[in-house]
């Protein structure tokens, strides 16, 4: 076994060995028949994490490997396109050799659902880019995919054991929720949210001179090479954590991650991968910046709606007078996913991937029908914008209960005769074609009161009414 002496003052090799690391880990594996569950985001730390169960397990008879180690990776479908190309090789490469070596890995990578992926609650609800007073993006991407997954093993296991690459030395939060969690007299912790669920943190004492020391020093088991993770952390300064509850830190100033993430004021990895020579990433930081743009309160009115999206208006409680916006206006939208699939037809012609997807199939379909069901796009926008764009076809879905253009524009005309908001009478036929057939029609009459109490006034009368109520 190699011996590491890292003489870094703060270095944990200076307490314990190599061996004694991989006596620990061998000590918890064989201890109980609960299954592993290790988070690999491709970064330093659960690479780390990852090369140290494996060796460990390695020095074990190969009859006592049988308890199986699943390595998930998570995959928001808007994730850097070069980390996602890092990562996929290398699950490759674990499976590859685990099978070949009698290992007990076996990886899987994680999706949200699409209908709450990025694309669809952004164009299609209508949901603004994440900030730091709304990050809803985290949990629908990230943590409802991780927990689904650790559901479906405590159901067929009964307990699970996660492996994560956190540290105390991260920050001062982090090293009290580790603590908060502790299991008495045990090198495990109790999991936030699962009470089945337990969690194991090899690397809990480790500085970040330890984990390159190690990475430098040992080879990886599954054949890649460590070297060319520093220079990504070189290219983009880091990777973003793979987080599995709302006790983990999500991503942030410069670390890899959702190339769409708006939560930092500026983007730093995709801008050092094309300064580094990946221009072909450009769109991509285009779209970032257009989305961050959108936060400026002073064009906020341009993008958004005056009306949340159950129809009701808000002012700020400041008493300034000033509404607080909802959704994206669907022409926006609209806006948006031309942009998207533009830049799609510009990275695959530009870039390393013909066939790369910055928006997949399924999300189309479903912000089509989110459109058609709730935001009255009649002119069933989705097809022609697609179509426009690529010039090509997908197997749309047969849509002959809903609405078109052709009726569009002789509402329109009744609507300016009787003046009437034409939005209202929209909700109102789209309410009545989508409960056709139901058993329980009586649904109609109440989705018909929503309707009917959302706000119809205009922006200006609003602003107006309420102007008067504060003189008064």
């Amino acid at each position: 076994m190699r011996k590491l002496n890292n003489k870094t003052a703060a270095s944990v090799f200076e307490k314990k060995s190599l061996q004694d690391i991989h006596d620990e880990i061998q000590q918890i594996y064989l201890a109980e028949n609960r299954p592993w569950v290790i988070g690999y985001s491709g970064g330093k730390d659960s690479t780390t994490v990852l090369q140290l169960v494996w060796y460990a397990l390695k020095e074990l008879p190969v009859e006592k490997r049988q308890k199986l180690v699943y390595v998930i990776s998570s995959d928001t479908l808007v994730e850097t396109p070069v980390m996602v190309d890092f990562i996929n090789r290398t699950l490759k490469r674990i499976d590859d050799v685990s099978f070949r070596e009698k290992m007990p890995f076996k990886t899987e990578k994680l999706r949200p659902l699409i209908t709450q992926s990025f694309w669809v609650n952004l164009i299609g609800r209508g949901y603004a880019a994440p900030q730091q007073r709304f990050r809803w993006c985290t949990d629908r991407l990230k943590i409802q995919p991780s927990n689904r997954f650790i559901q479906e093993k405590l159901s067929k296991y009964g307990e699970v054991v996660l492996v994560l690459g956190v540290r105390r030395q991260e920050s001062a939060t982090r090293a009290q929720v580790m603590s908060l969690y502790q299991i008495p007299n045990s090198v495990l912790s109790r999991h936030s949210k699962f009470p089945r669920a337990y969690v194991y943190t090899p690397i809990r004492d480790w500085s970040t001179d330890d984990v390159w020391y190690y990475l430098l020093q040992v080879p990886s088991p599954w054949g890649c090479n460590n070297r060319d993770l520093v220079a990504l952390y070189q290219t983009a300064q880091g990777e973003c954590p793979l987080v599995i509850d709302d006790t983990t830190q999500s991503c942030g100033n410069s670390r890899f991650g959702c190339w769409v993430c708006t939560v930092v004021t500026k983007d730093k990895s995709i801008s050092a991968l094309i300064n580094s020579g990946e221009e072909w990433l450009m769109p991509l930081l285009e779209i970032r910046n257009l989305l961050a743009s959108t936060q400026d309160p002073k064009l906020k009115p341009l993008y958004r709606e005056y009306k949340r999206r159950q129809g009701f208006v808000s002012f700020k409680s400041d008493g300034s007078g000033i509404i607080s916006r909802g959704p994206y206006k669907l022409e926006f939208c609209k806006e948006l996913l031309r942009m998207v699939l533009n830049a799609q037809m510009r990275v695959r012609k530009e870039g390393p991937d013909p066939n790369i997807q910055l928006i997949l199939s399924e999300e189309l379909r479903e912000i089509r029908r989110i459109w058609r069901t709730e935001r009255g796009d009649w002119e069933d926008s989705v097809p022609k914008i697609y179509r426009e764009v690529t010039g090509e076809e997908l197997d749309w879905i047969s849509d002959d209960v809903a609405f078109s253009s052709k009726e569009k524009s002789l509402l329109v005309e009744v609507c300016k005769k009787h003046d009437i908001p034409m939005q209202l009478l929209m909700k109102l036929l789209d309410a009545e074609l989508q409960t056709q057939g139901m058993e329980k029609r009586a649904h109609i009459y109440n989705r018909i009161d929503q309707i009917l109490f959302e706000e119809w006034r205009t922006e200006e009368e609003l602003l107006l009414s309420n102007a008067n109520g504060i003189r008064k």
